[in-house]
């Protein structure tokens, strides 16, 4: 890049961990060709947006931060918006109709060439505005990423896209077929990672059980886990987004064994009844369900599970929906998210029959979330008592002498705070805790020492 040329950058990230790790490796690599990332978009040369275009909410929110940065270009305090990611990717050139002024477009699988987009929006290249490349045949490496997250914990992507064919999902058409990271490259950056301060490792993949069989041959999660367990300086390793099939009895036994795992698993379920799961295409039933959980509570001591459902699905009735709400009572998931069936362009579930009115499907979620609440209050109350470990996230900034941790069962963002009593205690410390309250979803405790 030519010295000539403004420097100054702010970055948007938008969306699900996995863009997230993609969000760090664009501000890697402007970083590493000399932009200098400033925290306000007020006055920047440019402004990168990585965008999530997964369901409507999430479309509608990214179009409203493009549009707040055309606000600020107009009024000359920014130089120029360059739009990436997921959005972008879903809805192409035809996105610089919908809010015109963006001066540059990068899919998912140009990232890399990150540079490239924002050197020609800021020559105010408006020939070559656009940069889409196909998905990849072997996984993007994540190394070198400039982190967003705070310095003890991380997000490690182990593969991208997705061989699913959910009819309500679009990830496929966005992120494309599933592709494994080799195992010597993820343990690789893991230990970058953990090199960088990093001591929670969150491993994430659009469908984590999945992994190796396309590399591979077969699935090698367990064996992946494993290896991660020998990397020094991490304490903690989290995996999200387990698709409930692949759970081999290796798998889970290493679940169960390894040190460094936490008993914590997120596992999308989506739904129980099994007219709507065979609707949903999930390839799984009820049945096939029930023992899965089953045989994990029976193998993984105190464990957390962490599951999603999706509530107004085209044709679900009133009586598979009570199944669901059954479920949910009985199985008592310790953490759950209640999502609203979004209809979604190019979809094969925009074709089924039986479209709900939004007004049903909010009232089914709120009627779940509400037995759901049910069954993480009393998951709270039955930790007082107990002692914990914790891994320190910040200084409580409303109670002095008190910090804000996270337990085993606390994903960051997702899940819930643990307040912990200490004067000693900082970002990205283990220690163990007695845990004296339950305050709704959160926990209150006292700390006795210092974690592993």
């Amino acid at each position: 890049m030519s010295n000539s040329l403004p420097r100054t950058y702010a970055f948007v990230s938008l969306g699900c961990p996995k863009n997230l790790v993609d969000s760090e490796r664009m501000l890697g690599k402007l970083a590493q060709d000399g932009y200098t990332l400033t925290p306000d978009a007020d006055g920047a040369d440019v402004v990168v947006i990585n965008t999530c275009g997964f369901i409507e909410p999430a479309r509608q929110e990214s179009l409203a931060v493009i549009r707040e940065m055309l606000a600020l270009k107009e009024q000359g305090r920014v130089g120029a918006v360059v739009v990436a990611g997921c959005l972008a990717e879903r809805k192409g050139e035809a996105l610089l109709e919908e809010v015109q002024g963006v001066d540059g477009l990068v899919g998912v699988f140009g990232r890399e060439e990150i540079s490239t987009v924002v050197a020609r929006a800021l020559a105010n290249n408006l020939e070559q505005r656009t940069l889409f490349r196909p998905a990849p045949v072997r996984a993007l490496e994540d190394t070198a990423r400039l982190r967003i997250t705070p310095r003890h914990y991380a997000y490690l992507k182990i593969s991208e896209g997705c061989d699913r064919l959910c009819t309500f999902c679009a990830i496929p058409g966005m992120r494309g077929r599933h592709v494994t990271k080799p195992i010597e490259e993820v343990v690789l950056e893991a230990r970058e990672l953990a090199a960088d301060g990093v001591r929670e490792l969150i491993v994430v993949a659009q469908d984590t059980t999945y992994y190796g069989l396309d590399l591979y041959g077969r699935v090698r999660l367990a064996e992946l886990l494993r290896e991660l367990d020998g990397v020094d300086g991490l304490d903690w390793v989290r995996i999200l987004y387990a698709y409930p099939i692949h759970f081999t009895d290796e798998l889970i036994d290493t679940l169960a064994s390894v040190r460094k795992v936490i008993p914590y698993l997120d596992l999308p379920l989506q739904h129980i009844n099994d007219r709507v799961l065979k609707r949903m295409q999930r390839r799984v039933n009820r049945s096939a369900t029930e023992e899965l959980l089953a045989r994990l509570r029976s193998a993984i001591p105190n464990l957390t599970l962490r599951t999603t459902f999706i509530v107004g699905f085209p044709g679900e009735t009133e009586a598979e929906f009570e199944e669901l709400v059954d479920f949910v009572r009985q199985a008592k998931f310790e953490r759950a998210g209640v999502f609203l069936y979004s209809f979604e362009p190019d979809t094969p579930a925009t074709r089924l029959d039986g479209h709900l009115p939004e007004e049903v499907k909010a009232e089914r979620r709120d009627a779940l979330m509400a037995v759901q609440q049910e069954v993480a209050f009393e998951w709270a109350r039955w930790q007082v008592g107990k002692e914990i470990e914790v891994i320190v996230d910040a200084a409580d900034p409303e109670v002095p002498n008190h910090v804000l941790a996270r337990g085993h069962a606390d994903a960051p963002d997702i899940d819930c705070t643990v307040r912990v009593k200490a004067k000693n205690l900082r970002a990205g410390d283990l220690a163990r805790v007695k845990v004296t309250a339950a305050d709704g979803y959160d926990l209150v405790g006292r700390a006795l020492g210092p974690g592993r």
